[in-house]
């Protein structure tokens, strides 16, 4: 109990020395803050920034990879001319992997056709229109709002059906029920049969932003859209228990191989992609992010460490003759120790909670598509940095503090 009540008594003395010093106070804490507020804004951008991107690959689905001529991202295995000359994967193909796939939870296939005219009545809006097979919904559901999804006979005949985007509707249909009206798209007459959630923006948009698309049935698709051509995208959904995928990717490499004639020594003439690679590509760039918001922050903490050092030296030489009567009085070293130890870390994490509010503060302003969140974890950091510093820096004249001998500490002017 006698601890407890001198622990805090070192708190009431440090608490009062610094409201006697506001200007010093003010001047020592803001290192500080600044270097508090550039580490906790740099991970609370990096976070947000890796939140909204792994949200927006979300949309092109889990545990999945898609079939594809040409690989994601820059380089790839072989020269850039060799895919060129690779073929594009076919329909025909992606019934082939349909019927012999083992491996897959789901595969269908997919394409796109950006920038189509949409037209109800005197009504015209731009958007993209999907053509899809059945199962495209089990890779990356489609949330149907109102309406329904395509029968399995409207996908497999070609129905001249349709799936709109929220966007799509308010712009055509300004708040009335799209469901079983008739709208043109490039000029062909489709049935709206649903109307998709609403998604609102990405910060990374897929042949086009969510709420501007227009599902319809992939042989739809093919007679309107492609302009004779047979290329689409196959996109196959892993099994739960399919660690990594290795057995799928096995699966479709030798199918694949299989149905494009390709003997043992030829080189793979398709790309397997994968959503996870490009997050794990993410990934390693915010790590980098990271290490330069440690960087960037950690020379403003270090002039404010030391700025508080210099303080705490200057507030030890003003109170010698005061801590001489303590010591007098039967204060114990470790007393006088805790009590100006408790004033630098005191300092210092008021330094770091302004930082840390000054963070909040920027989340609290409207950012568009871009939404920024400030972690509790990131708050804590800043805490026990700030706090890390404080007692860094105060330890040493807290030592010289309580290490004085009270007689020449009381002679002192």
């Amino acid at each position: 109990m006698v601890i407890i009540r001198q622990i805090i008594e070192s708190f009431l003395f440090a608490w009062q020395a610094l409201k006697s010093n506001i200007l010093r106070t003010t001047l020592s804490l803001l290192g500080v803050t600044v270097g508090i507020f550039a580490i906790v804004a740099v991970f609370t951008v990096v976070d947000s920034l890796e939140k909204n991107i792994k949200e927006s690959l979300k949309e092109i689905g889990d545990r999945v990879v898609y079939v594809q001529k040409w690989p994601w991202g820059f380089g790839g295995e072989y020269p850039w001319w060799k895919y060129f000359r690779w073929p594009e994967p076919s329909y025909n193909e992606y019934r082939f992997l349909a019927d012999r796939l083992e491996n897959a939870e789901a595969i269908a296939v997919l394409d796109v056709k950006g920038s189509v005219d949409l037209l109800y009545g005197s009504n015209s809006a731009k958007g993209s229109v999907w053509g899809i097979s059945q199962d495209y919904t089990l890779i990356s559901e489609i949330e149907v709002e109102t309406g329904r999804y395509f029968t399995p006979i409207e996908n497999q005949t070609g129905k001249n059906v349709t799936i709109i985007g929220a966007s799509i509707s308010d712009w055509l249909f300004d708040g009335a029920d799209p469901v079983g009206q008739e709208i043109k798209i490039n000029g062909h007459k489709f049935t709206v049969i649903g109307v998709q959630k609403r998604k609102g923006n990405s910060m990374i948009e897929f042949n086009g932003k969510a709420d501007e698309k227009c599902y319809i049935p992939y042989p739809s698709f093919a007679k309107y859209f492609s302009s004779g051509r047979i290329n689409v995208d196959i996109v196959v959904k892993g099994r739960e228990d399919d660690a990594g995928l290795q057995e799928l990717e096995a699966e479709i490499t030798g199918l694949m191989r299989t149905k494009r004639a390709l003997k043992p020594r030829d080189e793979n003439n398709f790309s397997i992609n994968r959503p996870d690679a490009a997050a794990k590509a993410i990934d390693s760039v915010f790590a980098v992010l990271t290490i330069a918001g440690w960087v960037i922050g950690s020379f403003s903490i270090l002039v404010g460490g030391f700025g508080i050092a210099n303080i705490m030296f200057v507030s030890v030489r003003e109170r010698t003759n005061f801590i001489g009567i303590q010591k007098s009085l039967g204060a114990k070293n470790y007393f006088i120790l805790l009590q100006f130890l408790f004033e630098a870390i005191m300092l210092s994490l008021v330094g770091g909670i302004v930082g840390v509010l000054l963070v909040f503060l920027i989340t609290l302003i409207p950012m568009g598509q871009f939404s920024l969140v400030m972690k509790f974890s990131n708050i804590l950091l800043g805490l026990a940095v700030s706090s890390t510093i404080g007692m860094l820096s105060g330890f040493i004249p807290a030592l010289m503090a309580a290490r004085m001998d009270p007689v020449a500490a009381i002679r002192s002017k």
